[in-house]
This record gives C-alpha cells, structure tokens and sequence, in this order.
C-alpha cells in the first residue's frame, strides 16, 4: 500500500508537476495535487520562501518554476559520484529513453571539485555495468514521453494498442487510457495502468502502442497502487490464478550458478551431502518460471508441484523433437 503524502511529499509533488509541464493552471494543480485552493497557495508561497521561485506566469497563463532557478550543487563523496557516473553513463542501448539521465551525469561530473573529477576520470574505464540487453525501438520513444508527461499532469490518452493476444475484432480499436506507472521490466519498457474497455489494471507494452494522443481531460492515479502488490508473487510480472509451492533440485554442477542469484522475494534454499541444492519459491503461476527451469536443462529438476513438472516434460520432449 502506497504511504499517504508527507507536507514535504507534497511540496515535491507540486514542484514535479509545475516543473514537468509549465503552465498548468490552479485549477490543474488542485485535480492533480487533490488538495484545496488555498492550501496549493500556502505551498507555492512556502517554496518561495524556501529559496524556489514559482507562481503564475501570465505569457503561459500557468504556474511555473522561473526560468532562472537551477537546484543548487550538491555536494558528493568520490564513491557517491562514481555511483552515480557509473550507473548513468552506460550504454543508453540497455535501458532505453534515459538520455536525460546521461545529461544528469555530465552535470554532475562538472560540479564536482577538480581533485575529485581526476579520480573519477581515472576510474573510468575500471566500472563497467552490462545490462541484460534490451530491443532497439526508437518509435516507443514519442510513447515514453507521452506516457510520462499524462502521469505527471495526470491527463488521460486516446490510444490504439496492438496486443499479441488480441483478436481481429480489438486491433485498432481506440480506448481511454489512465497511466498509473511507466514500469521498465524484463528489457522492455511497460505502462500500467486503465484503460477504458478493460475491466481491470493492465500492463501495456510501449513499443506496441500504434496510436496516443494526449487529451486535457484528467484522471486519478488510486493513492493506495502500488506496483509490488499488483505484481503478487509473480515469477517476472505476470502473475497466475493461484499460488504454487514450488521446488527445484539442481545439481552440483549448477548449484553455485542457481543459488548465488535471488530469483524471486519468497527464495529458500537447502544444500545437501552431495553437493546439490534445493530452491524453494512461492510462485503465483507456472507459466513464467516454467521457461526459466528449462533453461537449466538437465541441470533442475522440478520436485513440485507435479503439474509444474509435467508441463517441464513435455516441452522438453517437444524440443528434442526438433532434432
């Protein structure tokens, strides 16, 4: 369950807001902040007198940040910035639409104090972070900002949307869509959320989006989503009708390989005399995790449950048909 906001969470949301899209009006501020009039007028006057100058412009007919305002620098210890440097500057290939965050990065390396950016400099090349490897498609990229830019502003979207599993009769069909969050998983970026002609929240590819147009109608995010406890246990983010008990044996050969990684939040592992190792996970759904077993080949073997094990065989069998 998501917390209810902090008066500072709500000073930083308005800020989030103002910032991301400039011009919004009171009346935007109110529906999206879900406070009174004159409390959004007690916030905008305590960011001023904080040092943040915001209020309404009158050539955008809105509320802005003023041009001028930049955060002040923060200060960073060298494993702070080379944090930072390292995780922001990788290949923008692996996790796609992040090129902000890489302009982030070099204003971070030109606040940082001459001693320090010589160290980071000389550490360059020393940090590497590959990434599982994501599919190139710059045509979800107009998606993501979209997508983004209707969370913030919280302004639903007009959209067609091609579904693997949708039938002939869906494709192409427009519907509302109510964005709650922009989920990157499993090398691919998602949006979840409403849309109109669904009777419950969906995860939506972007890169399959064929149609979205921002409209100024608004929508509401539930303050109690929250992503985790949509996902439930499981394997990789779809979750199944029930949960499973689910065990795995693995031989000693790849016991070290299988254990050493935590696969999912509820893992449990018994080692034993001969080397091998038993993981153990409460799974909701098989569909998932039954590609993940078989990647191991003879490796795992499934202890339970026995459907989960039955459906490992006969995917099995039918792969060494092919050869």
């Amino acid at each position: 369950m998501a917390r209810p906001y902090t008066r500072i969470g709500h000073l930083l949301r308005l800020i989030q807001l103002i910032q991301s899209k400039p011009g919004l009006s009171m009346r935007d501020l109110v529906e999206a902040c879900e406070r009174h009039e004159r409390t959004i007028y007690r916030d905008i006057n305590t960011l001023n007198a904080s040092g943040i100058p915001c209020g309404f412009d009158r050539e955008l007919n809105g509320y802005r940040v003023h041009p001028g305002y930049f955060m002040p620098p923060v200060e960073l210890t060298f494993e702070e910035a080379m944090a930072m440097v390292a995780l922001l500057e990788q290949d923008d290939s692996q996790i796609p639409f992040l090129e902000t965050a890489q302009v982030a990065a070099e204003k971070i390396r030109c606040q940082l104090p001459a001693a320090l950016l010589r160290e980071v400099q000389s550490l360059d090349d020393s940090v590497q972070i590959d990434l599982a490897r994501s599919a190139v498609d710059d045509s979800a990229r107009d998606v993501y900002r979209q997508v983004r830019n209707a969370i913030a502003s919280k302004r639903l979207l007009l959209c067609t949307y091609d579904s693997v599993h949708s039938s002939n009769h869906d494709t192409g069909k427009t519907f509302e869509f109510r964005p709650y969050v922009l989920w990157f998983c499993q090398r691919a970026w998602y949006a979840v959320g409403r849309r109109s002609d669904r009777d419950d929240v969906r995860r939506l590819k972007l890169n399959r989006f064929t149609y979205v147009k921002a409209t100024d109608r608004p929508y509401h995010i539930p303050e109690d989503f929250d992503l985790q406890a949509f996902n439930g246990n499981a394997w990789r983010m779809i979750p199944g009708d029930r949960a499973y008990d689910v065990a795995i044996r693995f031989t000693p050969r790849f016991a070290e390989t299988a254990s050493e990684t935590r696969w999912h939040p509820t893992q449990q592992e018994q080692w034993h005399d001969d080397g091998s190792v038993t993981l153990t996970f409460t799974v909701d759904g098989l569909e998932e995790i039954v590609w993940w077993i078989l990647s191991y080949g003879p490796g795992a073997k499934v202890l339970r449950p026995p459907e989960l094990a039955q459906r490992v065989r006969e995917l099995a069998v039918r792969t060494s048909e092919q050869y």
